[in-house]
């Protein structure tokens, strides 16, 4: 079951409490090379609350919301929120994709996406885009576009545990 909402003039898509033995409840496993040359897979992560960020270098809402994306990492990495950061490498330069890693400082895995494979599992429509997955490796929300502080708050809120 899915819950569709409107938050700030974004679709929200949310996933209901689902069994993880129901279909497309569980997010799509995948194993990627990070920029630093090392290689993460999701499914390695469970028991950990993720965030996805897919983005691109020639997306500029992508470029603003990174500030806030970072600074939910900086408050919630000590809960084990690990934040991944996917490229749309098939897209892009990778002399641009260091140079925007390296000016915005980006304290989290980036995550290189060369042949296109996990944006298409994801079903992606655009850049930006984030998802919520809990540490049962259950995706709980979407938010398609750009994504504000309020909403990365409310993403955080349905994957974190509660203290």
């Amino acid at each position: 079951m899915r819950r569709l909402a409107i938050f700030g003039g974004l679709l929200f898509i949310a996933t209901a409490r689902l069994s993880t033995q129901e279909p497309d409840s569980v997010a799509p496993d995948f194993t990627l090379e990070t920029l630093a040359g090392d290689t993460v897979t999701l499914s390695h992560l469970r028991g950990h609350p993720v965030f996805l960020n897919f983005w691109a270098t020639w997306c500029k809402p992508c470029r603003g919301e990174m500030s806030d994306i970072i600074a939910a990492y900086d408050a919630k990495h000590v809960a084990r929120l690990e934040v991944l950061a996917i490229n749309l490498t098939d897209q892009e330069r990778m002399r641009d994709v260091r140079s925007f890693v390296r000016d915005l400082q980006l304290p989290f895995p980036v995550l290189l996406d060369q042949k296109g494979k996990v944006r298409k599992s994801y079903g992606l429509r655009g850049v930006p885009t984030s998802v919520f997955i809990d540490t049962r490796g259950v995706v709980r929300l979407v938010n398609i576009g750009p994504i504000t502080r309020e909403n990365i708050q409310r993403g955080l809120a349905e994957i974190l545990p509660a203290h």
